[in-house]
């Protein structure tokens, strides 16, 4: 779970406006963190094939929400994946 200050400092690191709340770019970043912490989960929770499942969920919307955003506007695609260190 993300705690209410990991989840304003992410917020506030990915805002595109002062007032932004529920950009592509938020929820993606939102998402890796919550992908990451789940990961570690599975490292010492190596048969927990129910939250494999969310998983997956998590993994899937983040890669819609990432395809959205490629295709409306390259420039912040890039820089988020490039923010973000997801792609190679």
């Amino acid at each position: 779970m993300l705690t209410k200050e990991i989840k304003t400092k992410i917020i506030q690191d990915n805002q595109v406006h002062p007032a932004d709340s529920g950009s592509p770019e938020i929820q993606v970043a939102i998402l890796t963190e919550r992908i990451n912490q789940l990961i570690g989960h599975f490292q010492t929770h190596k048969k927990d094939f129910h939250s494999r499942r969310g998983l997956m969920r998590l993994v899937g919307q983040r890669k819609r929400l990432l395809e959205y955003l490629k295709r409306t506007d390259k420039s912040r695609y890039q820089a988020l994946i490039q923010k973000l260190s997801l792609r190679k």
